[in-house]
């Protein structure tokens, strides 16, 4: 198969190299790419939301599927765009597409489905957001309605800090109850009503150790969360993603593609907090690194509605992954600092490093983003990949970089 793969980050080089195992594959191209992508994709300079020039690009290099990494190009229509050309695309329409590009459509969804979720609002007046907050108290969860690059939630903790959400965010808003208890990552391949598990992953948003500091991207993963095993994880989907999956088809919006669902672990169960439409990043690297079966045609099945007949399995070992991000990251992170190292750090027993923010200057290898490397390991215990992981960090020579040091504690 000829596969164009859409996204440049660390979850885009994890599935790079996923892909590049496939005895089914014969071409792989990847659209922008990152350096690291390049040992196993031909690097195509077009930006992933570019939709027109992807599809133009797959029409002419007869692609036979295309998979999706982010989700700017979802919400903007790539998969629809990719049906008009009869090219099979790993993703979700336009429509189904809203479980992330509006927080609003997903708890009108999960409660036409019945799913738990926290008491919700929707606002596009600031004056009655305000007052809302006031009325209700806090802890609050204040959310921005549209995409987000995953920092468009603030869980306030007073008032003062709702109001200040507000109006740093911005109409329109969706304002919840604050659920409380212990947050998981869920994910599973779906096509139509049906849903085969992933896994679950535990990430850490905030930027400093002790959960402190500003929220980002995402600092770090572990797999599978403690306490939450596999049982757990298809009674959750059972109970969270299955439902939703047979409500978009009964609106004649079906979902095909892989469903994030963060959920929080209350002590009545399973409750809802939002869904992505993608893998997460760096949840992927974490999930991916255990993955034993063969992915594309897993992603072939469930771009045709056939995945039914799809294998996916993934080893029992435990893993993690470690940002390192650059100084100043999330608001400026500086760019330019030479990397080396990454051949020595994946010496290490189980460890890859996956590219997210690099780029190459002059043949040498540099920092051109925020959260710039992924490390992964994974091991035999959760003690094991976390030594493993933080081993190969610190053979990675860069003198911009920092990362936590507390990522699966």
């Amino acid at each position: 198969m000829r596969v164009l793969l859409v996204g440049s980050g660390g979850r885009e080089h994890a599935l790079a190299t996923c892909l590049a195992r496939s005895p089914h594959l014969t071409t792989l191209y990847a659209a922008p790419g990152n350096p690291g992508m390049a040992a196993h994709a031909t690097l195509v300079p077009i930006k992933a939301d570019d939709v027109q020039a992807l599809v133009a690009f797959a029409k002419s290099e007869n692609i036979d599927l295309i998979v999706p990494g982010p989700e700017a190009p979802l919400v903007v229509g790539l998969a629809d765009a990719c049906v008009a050309a009869g090219i099979p695309c790993a993703g979700p329409s336009q429509a189904a597409a809203q479980l992330e590009g509006s927080k609003a459509f997903t708890k009108d969804v999960a409660d036409a489905a019945g799913i738990p979720t926290a008491a919700w609002e929707r606002f596009e007046d600031e004056a009655a957001a305000l007052a809302y907050v006031q009325r209700k108290g806090a802890p609050i969860v204040v959310k921005a309605d549209g995409l987000a690059a995953g920092k468009g939630v603030v869980v306030a903790q007073s008032v003062n800090e709702a109001e200040e959400a507000i109006k740093k965010l911005g109409m329109p808003l969706v304002i919840e109850d604050c659920l409380v208890g212990r947050e998981v990552s869920l994910f599973a391949f779906c096509s139509d009503d049906d849903a085969v598990l992933i896994g679950a992953a535990r990430d850490h948003k905030r930027l400093g150790d002790g959960d402190t500091g500003p929220n980002t991207g995402g600092m770090g993963a572990i797999a599978p969360p403690p306490a939450f095993d596999r049982a757990a994880q298809e009674h959750a989907l059972d109970l969270t993603v299955r439902p939703m999956l047979r409500e978009m088809t009964r609106r004649g919006t079906p979902f095909r593609g892989v469903i994030f669902a963060g959920l929080m672990l209350t002590e009545t169960g399973p409750s809802l907090i939002e869904y992505n439409v993608r893998f997460g990043d760096p949840e992927a690297q974490a999930l991916l690194i255990r993955l034993e079966s063969d992915l594309l045609p897993v992603l072939a099945a469930l771009a045709e509605g056939k995945l039914d007949n799809a294998e996916a399995r993934f080893t029992d070992e435990a893993s993690i992954s470690l940002v390192l991000a650059a100084d100043g990251y999330p608001d400026a992170p500086k760019k330019g600092g030479a990397i080396r190292g990454i051949e020595n750090a994946e010496s290490v027993e189980g460890v890859s490093v996956f590219h997210a923010g690099t780029a190459l200057e002059n043949g040498a290898l540099v920092a051109n983003g925020g959260r710039v490397l992924t490390i992964s390991a994974r091991a035999a215990t959760a003690e094991e990949a976390r030594k493993h992981a933080y081993e190969a960090a610190d053979k990675i020579e860069w003198s911009d970089k920092i990362f936590r040091t507390d990522i699966g504690l």
